[in-house]
């Protein structure tokens, strides 16, 4: 079966420059890929001149006049900006002419957008941001909820689980993830009301349930899953990001402090390419927003050619094995009640 991503080819740090050719790289590698780059088509058009024709046969370009700007509030995304790049692909994905979307936009405004466009599965109250973050095991673990949802009930933390589980399983071929419940310490007696209600959701789910991990099991690679919500998950998330740029900072630092320090560097040399391959935040780029009626991935806004080319890959996978599709399976209307969807 072919995939056809929509891909919001003007949102992020960089726009065009970094979406065509992370899709065109992408194409390239996967015979099975279309994409429908959604933007400005003159820009788009110009930017495609030189592809290859048999490269641009895959390439379909969808106009949008507007864009949503990183500084953009969601309502300003929502209300005032109905032709943006980043809502016209997540309708591409509603109307079936797409299997998932792209943006490297404002996070916040995509989450809006993609819940309304879209709307949450029946069964799930709120969608959730998952993404991985690597570990010392070389793998990663798929951390959730890392924004979108600041204040949680105990069984918004069990679904969130319950999503992760079936993303793993279809997208990163894991047989039986196991699931850890962030907190501040191993003790089931530990963490505040909501976390251990949840602690015991998850016991008696038919999850794979570790118990609960701290803030250092993430990098450990504990478990497959860690969950938490959004306003935890996101200070961890920026945490991590901002220890990893301090580390490369202190690193070329001390290197470059005498001509002996640089030979010294010119000898580690092929160990601090190892290191930084595996630690390389662009190999794990791309966010899923869980718990929509489609598929929907999250770039980091400064991501580069390579990390874009990752998320793409990331919506590639999920389209391929058809994550929402299981994610719905997984949940029946009797769980819960379907949320509140809202109108604008």
């Amino acid at each position: 079966m072919s995939v056809t991503l929509a891909v919001d080819a003007m949102g992020g740090d960089h726009g065009l420059v970094v979406t065509i050719p992370a899709s065109t790289d992408l194409l390239a590698e996967l015979p099975d890929l279309n994409i429908r780059l959604v933007g400005n088509a003159d820009l788009i058009n110009q930017a495609l001149a030189k592809v290859s024709p048999d490269i641009k046969g895959r390439i379909t370009v969808v106009h949008a006049s507007e864009v949503v700007t990183m500084d953009d509030s969601i309502e300003v995304a929502l209300r005032k900006k109905k032709d943006s790049s980043m809502r016209v692909s997540a309708q591409q994905v509603k109307e079936g002419l797409a299997d998932g979307a792209v943006s490297a936009g404002n996070t916040g405004a995509l989450m809006a957008i993609s819940r309304y466009i879209l709307k949450t599965l029946d069964g799930i109250d709120r969608p959730a941001i998952a993404a991985a973050m690597p570990n010392q095991l070389g793998r990663a673990t798929t951390v959730l909820d890392l924004g979108a949802n600041a204040d949680c009930e105990a069984l918004h933390l069990l679904q969130f689980a319950q999503m992760a589980d079936v993303m793993a399983r279809a997208v990163d071929g894991v047989a039986n993830p196991s699931i850890g419940l962030l907190n501040i310490g191993e003790e089931v007696i530990k963490g505040n009301q909501v976390v251990k209600e949840a602690g015991e959701l998850l016991r008696q789910s038919k999850l794979n349930f570790y118990g609960n991990v701290e803030g250092n099991d993430i990098f450990k690679g504990t478990t497959d899953i860690v969950v938490c919500d959004g306003f935890v998950g996101n200070v961890a998330l920026k945490t991590s990001e901002g220890l990893a740029h301090m580390i490369s900072g202190l690193i070329k630092e001390e290197f470059g402090r005498s001509w002996l320090t640089k030979l010294m560097a010119l000898a580690a040399m092929p160990v601090l390419m190892r290191f930084k391959n595996r630690v390389d935040h662009r190999n794990y780029n791309g966010a899923v927003l869980l718990g929509l009626r489609g598929l929907v991935v999250k770039s980091h806004g400064s991501a580069d050619r390579k990390a874009f080319k990752t998320a793409l890959r990331r919506a590639y996978e999920g389209a391929k094995n058809n994550m929402v599709g299981k994610v719905a399976d997984a949940f029946t209307v009797s769980q819960v009640a379907p949320a509140d969807q809202g109108t604008v």
